[in-house]
């Protein structure tokens, strides 16, 4: 069985939709301050856009655990 994790941040971008960026393996010692100012940071700096809207607002952010159990199959 294997574990992943994935902090998940979720932003608004110029037209009202939200856009959401994954980033694999975070540190397991990350603050949601830590998290806030660097969606802040991203948003501020127009990093990202996705389909040629930028991002404008840091909407929420959550860490995502996957469990994943893989089969052979092999009877």
């Amino acid at each position: 069985m294997d574990e992943s994790k994935k902090l998940v941040m979720i932003f608004k971008n110029s037209v009202g939709k939200k856009v959401s960026i994954s980033i694999e393996d975070p540190r397991d010692d990350l603050t949601e301050e830590e998290i806030k100012t660097a969606m802040d940071l991203i948003v501020a700096k127009n990093v990202f856009k996705k389909n040629n809207y930028a991002f404008v607002e840091a909407v929420e952010a959550q860490i995502v655990t996957t469990e994943t159990t893989g089969y052979d199959l092999v009877l």
